[in-house]
């Protein structure tokens, strides 16, 4: 997610807030239109199901969704009231959850309305680590397709993992997983992906696809045309990125992709446990 749309979204969300009796709340009508949703029947939907997630938690719906009305202009100066619902920010927090993450204004407010000081740096740095995540865990699911796929067609699990490399071959200019592997220091019981920036584990699952696809469009078998066939998307998706400027074996390692999923969960149950607190605030 872009930095400016960031920032856009973050100054949308900070301006609808407002006190509700000492309490942080937000309009439920305001977040309908930030979060993009046409309909006030779908976005009811969206709090009804934040509303049942409440109270599993052991948590009051009242204490978190409460029912006002809501003055609206509606032309030629006229206005009349419409049903609207206040919500804290725990409550935001459940409708966010229950939305389309795809979406980027969702997204944003998951994390948005997870941040107990909601600075703008946090906001940036935990979209960026879920976004991380996302993508290896996305990486892991192509790999696993890719799989499937070309075991039915003759090739064995020792030749899939040959096959692998020789991709990583290609995205890399001639330079083996191990070298890398050794380069960006990555220990060796670990996967290479683990440790490369979200751009590559992006670059390395569209590949991936790829292959699957033509796998199957090409009707491909055996070790050699599919092995000559992922090494050729490979060498494609290189040859993008270097015409973007981007080399890829010169880029920096990243952070262990499993610390940062460790650190997403060490927070959840203190995100939630603080949100819970609002309303006694």
């Amino acid at each position: 997610m872009k930095k400016e749309l960031i920032g856009e979204l973050f100054q949308k969300f900070e301006e609808a807030s407002h006190n509700l009796d000492g309490v942080e709340c937000w309009s439920g009508r305001d977040l309908q239109e930030i979060l993009g949703y046409s309909d006030w029947r779908n976005f009811v939907n969206a709090v009804q199901k934040a509303v049942k997630a409440c109270e599993n938690s052991g948590e009051k719906e009242s204490d978190h969704f409460v029912g006002v009305t809501k003055l609206i202009e509606i032309g030629k100066g006229a206005h009349r009231e419409v049903q609207d619902v206040a919500m804290t920010r725990y409550a935001c927090y459940l409708v966010a959850q229950n939305g389309d993450a795809s979406k980027p204004e969702i997204a944003f407010a998951q994390t948005y309305f997870a941040v107990q000081t909601r600075k703008q740096e946090l906001i940036e740095q935990r979209l960026l680590d879920i976004a991380r995540v996302t993508a290896r865990e996305k990486l892991s699911k192509s790999e696993k397709k890719l799989s499937g796929i070309i075991y039915e067609r003759g090739v064995d699990q020792k030749s899939f993992a040959l096959i692998r490399s020789k991709g990583d071959q290609a995205l890399y200019g001639g330079i083996s997983t191990q070298f890398m592997k050794d380069k960006l220091g990555v220990p060796a019981n670990r996967p290479l992906a683990d440790f490369l920036p979200t751009l590559m584990i992006k670059a390395k699952d569209f590949a991936t696809e790829l292959t699957s696809h033509n796998v199957v469009e090409k009707d491909l078998v055996g070790d050699q045309a599919i092995s000559r066939e992922h090494i050729e998307n490979n060498t494609e998706v290189r040859n993008i990125l270097l015409k973007r400027g981007v080399k890829p074996e010169e880029l920096p390692p990243a952070e262990d992709v499993k610390k940062v999923q460790r650190r997403i969960d060490s927070t959840e149950k203190k995100i939630l446990k603080d949100l819970k607190k609002d309303k006694n605030k």
